[in-house]
């Protein structure tokens, strides 16, 4: 009889750890960084890049239940996160998504990839965000003037117009604060350096803290 209640007491208590846990993962605010070096945290220790350090600066300024997931593949083009959105935002450890952000379109720069091409694969990005009820943070880059003025034109209202139409968080520009200050960039010149990315979470951090309390709203 003893060994039956003492049982029965063991097998309550592992069900209330069980409870107990899924509830701190459903309280989980988990974050999908879709991108691609910049968020991948290229030429850096996995601890010192973007996703990580994002996470912690969410953590300690008022989104301890943050998780930031990173989705960043180096060198992947608008196209590159289209095709694997669905995959990232149903991975994502296991346990799916409850918002993006959105930080692609460099590499279609460098490839001088038509603008109206970059549109169409990230309102695809966002239509899929949209279907699935996930807030969006995006996160815009710059063309060079190089191109010229014409295909700069294009290419950088992208972002301003596709967050005005789906309702998405807007971030003029991933990288604003740290061009011009090559101390803040590895030896390429294009992937910020621990300090660069250090820099780069303490701009970007509030505003993916208003993307964290738009998750927690829906």
């Amino acid at each position: 009889m003893r060994y039956g209640l003492a049982a029965m007491i063991r097998k309550a208590f592992l069900a209330g750890l069980a409870a107990l846990a899924a509830s701190a993962a459903a309280a989980e605010v988990r974050i999908v960084a879709l991108g691609d070096s910049l968020t991948h945290g290229y030429g850096l220790p996995a601890e010192q890049g973007f996703a990580p350090r994002l996470e912690a600066w969410l953590r300690e300024n008022g989104a301890p239940d943050a998780v930031v997931v990173n989705a960043g593949v180096s060198g992947d083009t608008t196209a590159g996160g289209k095709a694997r959105l669905g995959w990232a935002l149903d991975g994502a450890g296991g346990d799916g998504a409850d918002a993006l952000i959105v930080e692609l379109g460099g590499n279609d720069l460098l490839r001088a990839i038509d603008p109206a091409a970059s549109r169409a694969n990230l309102a695809a990005i966002m239509e899929e965000a949209k279907a699935r009820d996930l807030p969006v943070l995006l996160t815009g880059m710059r063309a060079p003037l190089n191109y010229g003025a014409d295909y700069k034109a294009e290419f950088d209202a992208i972002y301003p117009e596709l967050a005005a139409e789906y309702g998405a968080i807007h971030d003029e520009f991933f990288l604003e604060g740290l061009v011009g200050k090559p101390e803040l960039f590895q030896p390429d010149g294009i992937h910020p350096n621990a300090e660069g990315v250090e820099a780069l979470v303490a701009r970007f951090g509030p505003i993916a803290l208003e993307l964290v309390e738009r998750a927690r709203a829906e």
